[in-house]
C-alpha cells in the first residue's frame, strides 16, 4: 500500500469517525432442539458460550493490530419461535429461552444477541403466538436480548393478524421498559444474514455458525463528497463509489482475519451506512453535503437514491460476497442530522416513509405519544410492509410509543440509540381497518410499473 493511502486510512479513522460498527457470530440452534424446555435451554447455554467464547478478544485483538475500531461484537441466533416449537412452549416457557440467551450474551461479553423472533409472514406455526405474546416481558426481564418479527414477504403477502397483534405488542412493550422498543423490530422480507441489531437473526439457510461484518462510514462518505462541492452528479456518484470501495475493504480485511482466527467460515460484509449520534457520523448530512437545504426538503429522496445506488456498486467491487441489508440506515434518534431535521419541521413521518421506500430499512428509531393507539401503530407497520411487499425489499418498524410524552417533548435513550424528539402521527383512526385481521394477498409482477 502506497504511503498517502496509509495516511488516508488512519485519517478517516482519526477525524471522519471511520469505524467498523459490528462482528457478528450466527449460530444455529437447530441441534439444541429439545421437547424439555429446560434441556434445550441447556444446550443453547453450551452452545453459545462454546462457539462464541473468543469472539470478543479476536475482535479487539484485530482492531488492535490493525488500528481499526471495532464497535460491536453481536450474536445472532435460529428465530427462537422455531426452536420453541419442540417443546410446544407457552408465552411463560418461552421468557426461558430468552434468558438463557441474555445469560449467554453476558458470559460471552457481547453487547447484544438477536434472535428471539418469529417468521409469520403467511402464518403462525407451533410456538409462534406464544412468543410473540411473550416478547414485552423476555425484553423487559432481560438486557441484551434482541426480537424481531417477519410479518410479510413479496412471496406470501402480508399477515394482517401478526400486524394487528404487533401493534399491540409495542404498546406493552413500551408500558414495560423504557428501551424495550429500541430492540424489536417487525420487519417485511427479513434477511438472514443482517449482521445489525435489533432485527439480526441467523437464517435456516445459513451455515452452522458464520462471521458477518457490518461497515458504517458516514462521516467518511460526507469529507469525501465535501471535496466535490458544485460539481456534477455523475462526479458525486463517482465519489461515493470510490470511497464505499475504500470503506468495503477495511470490512473485507476484517472479516477475513476473524473467520480465520474463530475457525468459522466468513459470511457477508453488509454495506450499509450506519450513523451515530455523534457530530459528523450522520447519513442526513452527507444528503445535505448534495445541496439539501435539510434532509427531508425537496430532493430528499434522489440525493439518497444516489447514496445507496453508489455505495452497492462500490461496496461489490471491494468484497467477495455482500448480504445483509446493504443500504444506508435513516434511524432518527441516532442519526444527529436527522434529530435536527425533525427538531426544525423539516422531516416528518411521511417523507421518512417514501424514504424507505429506496433504502435500508424502514421508520427506525422513531419516538412517538405514549398514547397513540395499537391501530395506529398497526398501520404504520401495514404501510411499511407494503412498500416492502410491493417493491421486492426489506423493510421495517423500530417505533417507540414514548409513556407520557406528547408531539415536541424529547426522549433520551443514550449510547448510540441516541435521543429522539417524539414525532406527530396522523390522528384519524386506522381501528376498522386493522380490525378486518386476515392477509394481504401476495402482489402481481408480472404488470410491473
Amino acid at each position: 500500500m502506497e504511503t498517502n493511502q496509509i495516511f488516508e486510512t488512519i485519517r478517516m479513522i482519526e477525524e471522519d469517525n471511520l469505524d467498523i460498527r459490528t462482528i457478528t457470530m450466527g449460530i444455529s440452534l437447530l441441534d439444541c432442539i429439545d421437547a424439555d424446555v429446560d434441556k434445550a435451554c441447556e444446550k443453547i447455554y453450551q452452545k453459545i458460550t462454546r462457539c462464541a467464547k473468543d469472539l470478543v478478544s479476536v475482535g479487539d485483538q484485530i482492531a488492535t493490530e490493525y488500528g481499526i475500531p471495532i464497535i460491536n461484537k453481536r450474536i445472532s441466533v435460529t428465530p427462537i419461535a422455531a426452536v420453541a416449537s419442540a417443546a410446544k412452549a407457552t408465552s411463560e416457557e418461552c421468557i426461558k429461552y430468552a434468558q438463557v440467551l441474555d445469560q449467554a450474551a453476558k458470559t460471552v461479553g457481547v453487547n447484544f444477541i438477536g434472535g428471539y423472533s418469529a417468521l409469520v409472514e403467511k402464518g403462525f406455526q407451533g410456538s409462534d403466538l406464544a412468543l410473540i405474546e411473550s416478547i414485552p416481558e423476555a425484553l423487559a426481564t432481560t438486557d441484551f436480548v434482541c426480537s424481531s418479527v417477519n410479518i410479510g414477504s413479496t412471496k406470501a403477502g402480508i399477515n394482517m393478524d401478526a400486524v394487528k397483534n404487533m401493534g399491540t405488542v409495542i404498546k406493552e412493550t413500551a408500558e414495560k421498559s423504557d428501551l424495550g422498543c429500541a430492540k424489536l423490530v417487525v420487519f417485511a422480507n427479513a434477511v438472514e444474514d443482517n449482521p445489525f441489531m435489533a432485527g439480526a437473526f441467523h437464517g435456516f439457510g445459513e451455515a452452522d455458525t458464520i462471521i458477518n461484518v457490518g461497515i458504517s462510514g458516514p462521516g467518511v462518505m460526507k469529507r469525501a463528497l465535501e471535496k466535490v462541492k458544485g460539481e456534477t452528479f455523475d462526479v458525486v456518484a463517482e465519489t461515493v463509489k470510490k470511497t464505499a470501495f475504500k470503506i468495503t475493504r477495511m470490512g473485507q480485511l476484517v472479516g477475513q482475519e476473524a473467520s480465520k482466527r474463530l475457525d468459522i467460515p466468513f459470511g457477508i460484509v453488509d454495506l450499509s451506512l450506519a450513523p451515530t449520534p455523534a457530530v459528523g457520523d450522520s447519513v442526513a448530512q452527507i444528503l445535505e453535503e448534495m445541496g439539501l437545504g435539510s434532509v427531508g426538503t425537496h430532493g430528499t429522496i434522489a440525493a439518497l437514491a444516489l447514496l445507496n445506488d453508489a455505495v452497492k456498486k462500490g461496496g461489490v467491487m471491494a468484497c467477495n460476497h455482500v448480504g445483509g441489508l446493504s443500504g444506508a440506515f435513516i434511524p432518527v434518534s441516532e442519526d444527529a442530522g436527522m434529530i435536527e431535521a425533525v427538531e426544525n419541521g423539516f422531516l416528518n413521518l411521511e417523507k421518512l416513509e417514501a424514504m424507505t421506500a429506496i433504502c435500508s430499512v424502514g421508520l427506525d428509531m422513531i419516538a412517538i405519544a405514549g398514547d397513540t393507539p395499537a391501530e395506529s401503530i398497526s398501520a404504520m407497520i401495514a404501510d411499511e410492509a407494503a412498500i416492502g411487499v410491493v417493491n421486492h425489499k426489506t423493510t421495517a418498524v423500530r417505533i417507540i410509543p414514548a409513556k407520557n410524552k406528547k408531539v415536541g417533548d424529547h426522549v433520551e435513550f443514550g449510547g448510540l440509540l441516541g435521543s429522539a424528539p417524539v414525532m406527530e402521527t396522523n390522528e384519524a383512526s386506522s381501528a376498522d381497518f386493522i380490525q378486518r385481521g386476515g392477509r394481504i394477498p401476495a402482489p402481481l409482477h408480472s404488470f410491473k410499473n
